[in-house]
């Protein structure tokens, strides 16, 4: 497996499995699964409310705690100072574990200097090997490391084929953020660009599927990645991506795909973020 050096040192597998919308026994069976097949690092989050799905699952995978590298991810509902604290203390109870690998602030909206500033005690306790953010964009970024005391280790947001982030790529790279991609697949959305010619005749080239060009696209990159399936064949063939590499001239041919256009929507738009105020 191949790993992503954060800026603590931590090491940090390029590709996770995610478990967006996955609940209850299926999301237990779905963690077991996606550990057998490899996989070493799993994306949760309290809004997901599979925590304890996911605590059971990792608990009942056969491989021990310290090889997986378990993420999560605070609600904007819990920023207030201690309250962020507490609900990652619950986070580790359900999860079942006495420390997270990753926390991350998952939207940036309410009192985002409280809630980090306790996930910043939270590390300094050890309860956490890394805190990072999710969603934010250049200027919500560069605003929370210069006012606080430690740089993010991650900031996951979408990123996919249409929606490659590239200047907020190079805002993470100045100041050392590790770029991690959910919806590398773009949720279901990206079905015609899976029918784009340039990507079909690479998938071709290389007999493996249009999925596979766009998820090694990205960890070509230098992307984590954390794409989501409850289906076991397509769990190993999101994983089966570095038994090749694309060329140069490819590599920039899928770079020009970039519309610019998030599919889920973006922390600096108002009309969505007026909308996730409801949530």
């Amino acid at each position: 497996m191949e790993m992503v050096t954060l800026n603590n040192g931590i090491q940090m597998p390029i590709i996770g499995y995610g478990t967006y919308k996955v609940v209850g026994q299926q999301c237990v069976d779905c963690v077991k699964e996606a550990i057998s097949a490899g996989y070493r690092m799993i994306d949760t989050a309290q809004a997901y409310g599979n925590e304890l799905d996911v605590g059971r699952g990792i608990k009942e995978c056969g491989v021990a705690r310290e090889e997986i590298f378990v993420i999560t991810k605070v609600w904007f509902r819990s920023h207030e100072s201690g309250q962020c604290r507490d609900s990652i203390l619950q986070s580790m109870k359900h999860l079942g574990m006495d420390y997270i690998d990753l926390v991350m602030i998952h939207w940036p909206f309410g009192n985002t200097y409280a809630a980090w500033r306790d996930l910043e005690k939270l590390y300094a306790e050890k309860k956490v090997r890394a805190i990072g953010v999710s969603n934010y964009m250049a200027s919500q970024l560069i605003d929370l490391i210069e006012f606080n005391d430690i740089v993010p280790a991650v900031n996951q947001v979408e990123t996919n084929l249409v929606c490659q982030q590239l200047p907020l790529q190079k805002v993470m790279a100045q100041y050392k953020v590790a770029h991690q991609a959910y919806s590398p697949l773009g949720q279901g959305r990206l079905n015609a660009m899976f029918g784009d010619p340039l990507v079909l005749a690479i998938a071709d080239k290389y007999r493996i599927t249009a999925r596979q060009v766009a998820l090694r696209y990205l960890i070509q990159s230098g992307i984590s990645v954390i794409p989501r399936s409850v289906d076991p064949r397509r769990m190993r063939e999101n994983l089966d991506i570095f038994s090749f590499k694309l060329a140069q001239d490819e590599m920039m041919e899928l770079k020009a795909l970039d519309k610019e256009t998030p599919l889920i929507g973006s922390s600096q738009d108002p009309d969505f973020v007026a909308s996730a105020m409801t949530w």
